[in-house]
């Protein structure tokens, strides 16, 4: 073997142990009470045996110091391990740590990050499923009201929009993990909590396309409708909300029609019908009272009653037809110089 061989060859070492899965490794990392951690397999994944024994150090010393209660201490240790050995199987493993103790401390958003920087760098660490649990329960914590702490002594303010931004990280750093459509879906409460109608509308319609067979997907269906009716200004303005509405009340019906909620989904759906009614019945009056347009008016008419049959505005629809019939016999009406 010639020497450029053998000088590559520490490098080939290096790069193989740094690209080594952690999760075998973090198997075998677990916690003694009074003896700290132990590693049965190889304790310098990723390091020099003199850093690993140094990383394994500061994780010891951070847990001794967490489980007495001396948290700073603790945090300091654990951010040396996770700072200086990025790449070792003790890294993660300090991150979560460090999640657990500001979360400890009230200190909701710096444990956010934790586990978040856990679950993006360190997606074959062990307690994966745990820490995105963990990141839910921070989410509602504060959805629920309650307060994050200044440097874990000083309450702050009740801060629900951090909730909904947690909510919606949750989604996107575990898409497909069984906490990501709870939190989805409380994003579009929380959306509609705070009167932020289009984004919750945009919440729950991912929520329908992305879990369309999850349990809450009926749900959401129907909170979506409700949403959009919810942005229906009245019969005289634009009815493209009325439509969506409409649209999503009638899928409800079809896909969910022995759903509890199937009163509820129909009477949304009668009163969008309803305003759309009137909306026509506005249109046709226009044509009628305005214009002497007979023919429109009667397609409007009678849009009104197929809209909705049992209506008020299609009760009203049917009389005003039996007065246009009556002014087309008489014939257009003369007006003064073409206007009144």
């Amino acid at each position: 073997m010639t020497l450029s061989h053998l000088s590559r060859a520490p490098l080939f070492f290096a790069a193989f142990l740094l690209f080594l899965p952690l999760a075998a490794l973090q198997a075998q990392l677990r916690w003694e009470p009074g003896l700290g951690y132990v590693d049965d397999q190889i304790p310098f994944v990723g390091l020099l045996p003199e850093e690993a024994r140094e990383a394994l150090g500061w994780l010891n010393q951070g847990r001794f110091a967490e489980e007495d209660g001396s948290y700073i201490t603790a945090l300091r240790h654990y951010r040396r391990v996770f700072r200086r050995h990025p790449n070792s199987a003790y890294a993660p493993e300090a991150l979560y740590r460090t999640g657990r103790v500001r979360e400890e401390r009230r200190q909701f958003a710096k444990a956010f990050e934790a586990y978040e920087r856990v679950a993006r760098a360190y997606p074959d660490y062990p307690r994966f499923n745990h820490i995105i649990g963990q990141m839910y329960n921070i989410a509602q914590r504060l959805q629920d009201g309650e307060r994050m702490y200044a440097f874990g002594v000083i309450p702050g303010f009740r801060n629900r929009d951090r909730a909904i931004n947690f909510f919606e990280r949750v989604v996107i750093v575990a898409p497909y993990n069984d906490f990501a459509p709870l939190a989805l879906m409380n994003a579009a409460r929380g959306y509609q909590r705070a009167r932020r109608s289009l984004n919750a509308i945009d919440a729950l319609d991912r929520f329908i396309n992305v879990y369309p067979d999850h349990m809450l997907a009926p749900e959401a269906y129907l909170k979506l409708a409700e949403a959009h009716a919810g942005l229906v200004d009245g019969p005289a303005y634009d009815q493209g909300a009325t439509r969506e509405a409409l649209s999503y009340f009638e899928d409800f019906l079809i896909i969910f029609p022995n759903h509890p909620s199937v009163a509820r989904a129909e009477d949304g759906l009668a009163e969008m019908n309803e305003v759309l009614a009137e909306s026509k019945m506005i249109l046709a009056d226009f044509y009628f009272f305005r214009r002497d347009n007979y023919r429109a008016a009667r397609v409007f008419y009678n849009e009104a009653i197929t809209v909705a049959p049992n209506s008020e505005a299609a009760a009203l629809a049917r009389k005003r037809l039996e007065r246009l019939e009556a002014a087309e016999e008489r014939g257009p009406r003369r007006r003064f110089l073409g206007l009144f």
